[in-house]
């Protein structure tokens, strides 16, 4: 099964557009996601009379057919549940399910093998007292629709989708400043590793080493003496690939620029970051890539596994630091490669958390999701991902980092200074607890030092900007799975 975490995000004030029958219905889809979602099922609440988008959430399709029953039940409490905490319940529900064919296959032959798993979406809206309006297979550049019946309009064979940029929804979300980034596999690629060569095997032998060296450090000598060392090391390099990657970066940037979901005019906007518009992804990743040797990936990757790190790390969340950091982030995950995948969830947490706070939403989910495929107990990224998919505001957490990046500065340059600073929700470090190893002596099977696997430290912060947004809000499920 694929098990990409479900989405759910509530309703924004946008710019009203009517849409009118399964053609724009379909063409609308990309620009409420971000992105292509190729292999997902999408559920879109809509409310009132009118029928006014609200929440969604997206998954990706099960292959095996005995789980499309709860797949299809949980997708639909997890939106209805999602829209009642938002306010509102939804008068009715729109489904799409997206698979390019296999070898072999055409869109027809899609649409007719997810037919069974459309009926139970159906069937489980329905048992929710929720009508299905329309349910539409995307498949091949075509769709499908499995509730209208007049083959004049949805003729058995599908119909092409809109050419790109020639539909009502672009021009709008073309205005909107709204852009769609390709395919959810093509997003996907950027954060995860390439296809076997002999640079994957270097970049293992690479990661054996460093798990060797790196482990014994935090363990031997005075306690927390070596992890502290480690932390120092690991942040100094990660610091130096950021100059690399940008020697010359904005002199002064703004520590506190405009939130960048939002427009003068008050509409919502997706942000990208200023250095990678127009920039090709493909030659910007490779670049990265060769800008970081194998045991410089290895190093940084192992050091993340620390929490603390991991949360200094958070703080280069805008301006220069966050462009920089972002392609460092995405550019290690890459380098996660077998049997260290798990050590992905350091990096595509921080890529999340780093999008995210730039105002990149769809990307952020895309992160997060691989993050808690990675590790789905990873609770930094669980949160985070919560967070995003509700729709809270980046900045409380943001406040946070930058108070604790000055207070540790101000501590650095006062070391007599006996009374520490203590944010607001935070415990202290003795009170966090952390899962302790079980081995050390095989580093091949991706081990992580005692007290590196997700803490208490962020999600406290991320616990604290919520509350501080109206109260601690009911989380959604978040499993392999999806039941």
């Amino acid at each position: 099964m694929n098990t990409n975490p479900h989405e759910f995000r509530g309703t924004t004030e946008t710019q009203q557009i009517t849409l009118r029958g399964p053609a724009e219905l379909a063409d609308a889809l990309p620009f409420m996601l971000g992105f292509h979602p190729t292999d997902s099922v999408v559920l879109v609440a809509l409310h009132g009379e009118l029928g006014r988008f609200g929440g969604r959430v997206r998954l990706g399709i099960p292959r095996a057919a005995k789980e499309w029953p709860s797949t299809a039940e949980h997708l639909a409490e997890c939106l209805v549940d999602g829209c009642v905490r938002s306010g509102t319940r939804p008068d009715g529900i729109v489904v799409f399910v997206c698979q390019d064919p296999a070898p072999g296959e055409t869109g027809r032959h899609v649409m007719e093998r997810l037919r069974p798993f459309a009926q139970r979406l159906r069937t489980a809206c329905g048992a929710l007292d929720i009508p299905v309006y329309e349910a539409l297979c995307i498949s091949d550049g075509l769709y499908f629709s499995y509730c209208c019946p007049d083959t004049r309009c949805c003729p058995p064979d599908g119909t092409p989708l809109a050419l790109t940029g020639t539909s009502v929804m672009a021009a709008s979300a073309a205005y909107a400043g709204i852009q769609v980034r390709g395919t959810l596999r093509e997003m996907e690629a950027r954060l995860t590793p390439k296809a076997p060569s002999a640079e994957e095997e270097r970049q293992r032998r690479a990661l054996d080493k460093a798990a060797a060296q790196i482990v014994p450090r935090i363990f031997d000598g005075p306690p927390g003496s070596g992890r502290a060392e480690v932390r120092e090391t690991t942040l100094r390099l990660a610091r130096e690939i950021l100059r690399r990657f940008d020697p010359d970066p904005d002199p002064d940037p703004d520590p506190d620029p405009e939130p960048a979901g939002a427009g003068a005019d008050g509409t919502r906007r997706t942000a990208v970051p200023t250095r990678e518009r127009g920039t090709g992804t493909a030659e910007q990743d490779a670049a990265d890539d060769a800008t970081i040797d194998a045991d410089e990936a290895a190093a940084l990757i192992l050091g993340l596994q620390d929490r603390e790190t991991r949360d200094q790390a958070a703080e280069w969340m805008e301006g220069w630091e966050g462009t920089t950091a972002l392609r460092l982030w995405r550019a290690l995950a890459r380098r996660c490669v077998e049997p260290f995948g798990e050590h992905a969830a350091a990096p595509l947490t921080l890529a999340g958390w780093v999008a995210w706070s730039t105002g990149d939403e769809p990307a952020a989910r895309v992160a997060l999701g691989l993050a808690l495929d990675a590790d789905p107990e990873y609770v930094f990224a669980r949160l985070l991902h919560q967070a995003c998919n509700e729709g809270l505001d980046p900045e409380s957490l943001r406040s946070c980092l930058r108070q604790e990046r000055g207070s540790r500065t101000a501590a650095a340059e006062t070391p007599d200074n006996s009374c520490p600073v203590v944010l607001q929700g935070a415990r202290p470090a003795a009170d966090r607890g952390s899962r302790p190893v079980k081995s050390v002596k095989s580093p091949r099977k991706g081990t992580r030092p005692a007290g590196t696997r997700p803490g208490n430290g962020s999600p406290q912060r991320v616990r604290g900007a919520a509350a501080r947004q109206g109260g601690q809000r009911g989380g959604q499920r978040e499993t392999r799975s999806g039941r």
